[in-house]
């Protein structure tokens, strides 16, 4: 399974959206205390033990770090939800998703697609 890795700081997001430019890039934003977001990262992290793509992948708590969640949704131009799931090719968001349609088949449609 490939590492998803969390996101602490805003400095990170600028290797993020390079990274980017060499592969696809998928952003998780989760509340710790949400059961759907709960129910949504479980999803992402079923997709990611059985994907053989070549991605990246990285999540926020929005609560304990609500700065480096509010500048992706800053930065990317998307309206802020949680849970919810971008999709980044070349420093702009290619797809998104958020709540109970955060599931392994749509993310897997969405790499599939874009």
């Amino acid at each position: 399974m490939s590492q998803i890795k969390e996101l602490l700081e805003i400095s990170e997001l600028e290797k993020v959206w390079e990274k980017s430019t060499e592969k696809p890039v998928i952003v998780f934003k989760q509340s710790t205390t949400c059961p759907i977001s709960a129910s949504a990262f479980g999803e992402l992290q079923r997709f990611m033990k059985n994907t053989e793509a070549d991605l990246a992948t990285y999540y926020v708590k929005v609560r304990e770090t609500r700065d480096v969640s509010n500048q992706i949704a800053e930065e990317l131009e998307i309206q802020h939800q949680s849970p919810q799931i971008l999709l980044v090719k070349d420093k702009a968001v290619i797809w998104h998703a958020s709540h109970n349609k955060i599931t392994v088949d749509s993310i897997t449609e969405a790499l599939e697609n874009n």
